[in-house]
C-alpha cells in the first residue's frame, strides 16, 4: 500500500526544490542509524549497570557509618544526575530513530532547514539546524 505524503513532507520537498538542497544518500542515513542504534545500546547498558547505585541510601546508621551513608547520598545524587542524562539522550536518539521512518531525518523540527551534515556527524541526534538551536540558547 502505498502511503500518501504529509503535509511536512511536501513541504521538505518544495523546500529542497527552491533552495538545491540534496537530500541525505541512503548510505549516509544508514551510517547514521548504525551510530544511533549503537549509542542507544551503550546508554541502555550503562543504565543497567549503574542502577544499583540509585538505589535508595538506607537510614540505618548502625551497619553504615554517618560519613559512609553521606559518601553514598552523594554517589546515589550523582548518578541519579547521569540517570537523566542518559533518560534525555536516549529520548533524542529515539525521536532520530522515528524521524529517519518518516523519511524526515536531516531536517529542522522548527523550521525545515536541512541540518547540515557536519552538525549530523557530531551528534546524528540533533533536531534543529544551528540556526535555530543558537535563537533557542538565546531565548
Amino acid at each position: 500500500m502505498i502511503q500518501e505524503p504529509t503535509l511536512r513532507q511536501i513541504r521538505l520537498i518544495s523546500l529542497m526544490i527552491a533552495t538545491g538542497a540534496m537530500p541525505l544518500t541512503t548510505q549516509q542515513i544508514a551510517a547514521f542509524k548504525k551510530e544511533l542504534l549503537q549509542q542507544r545500546a551503550v546508554l541502555e547498558l550503562a543504565a543497567e549497570q549503574t542502577e544499583a547505585d540509585r538505589a535508595p541510601v538506607p537510614l540505618d546508621q548502625q551497619s553504615v557509618g554517618r560519613l559512609s551513608r553521606i559518601d553514598a547520598m552523594q554517589v546515589q545524587a550523582m548518578s541519579q544526575a547521569q540517570q537523566r542524562k542518559r533518560d534525555t539522550d536516549l529520548r533524542n536518539i529515539i525521536g532520530a530513530l522515528s524521524r529517519m521512518e518518516d523519511g524526515e531525518f536531516g531536517y529542522c523540527t522548527s523550521c525545515g532547514e536541512e541540518i547540515a551534515l557536519k552538525r549530523l556527524a557530531v551528534d546524528p541526534s540533533v533536531r534543529l539546524c544551528i540556526t535555530c538551536a543558537s535563537s533557542n540558547e538565546t531565548s
